[in-house]
């Protein structure tokens, strides 16, 4: 997260914005980034904000959005069938490059914490994600 990036969600009417901090609710209905979700009363959740690389992120995929319309273009115009494959593995490697860097902000930080906390969803989130990954 940039000097910039900042999480901002309400409590009950009254909005915080967060730079990255862990914070905690004890059930007060809240919202991130537009998304509602409440904690039971009895519960105090610990949510960690911290993506560090989302600018990174953003222009990867631009950079593999770009590779593949690139491509789209080349098939309409009919390009040569090694030069498509060879634009096709910019894209691949351009998405596999962003997988990466989402992947090591997450481990640094959400993995972190749900080790910390005994979040073992999370954790399994994290092996469904890698297992697609893989394939």
């Amino acid at each position: 997260m940039s000097e910039t990036d900042h999480i901002t969600h309400t409590h009950d009417g009254a909005t915080h914005t967060h730079d990255g901090a862990t914070h905690t609710h004890d059930g007060a209905t809240h919202t991130h980034d537009g998304v509602a979700h409440t904690h039971d009363e009895n519960t105090a959740a610990e949510h960690s904000h911290t993506h560090t690389n989302t600018k990174a992120v953003v222009n990867r995929l631009a950079r593999a959005i770009g590779h593949l319309n690139a491509c789209k273009t080349m098939v309409e115009n009919g390009r040569d069938c090694s030069e498509v494959l060879i634009q096709l593995a910019a894209v691949r490697s351009a998405i596999n490059s962003t997988c990466e860097v989402i992947l090591k902000d997450h481990i640094d930080h959400c993995i972190v914490d749900a080790v910390k906390t005994g979040d073992m969803d999370t954790i399994e989130e994290l092996n469904r994600a890698i297992k697609l990954l893989m394939k």
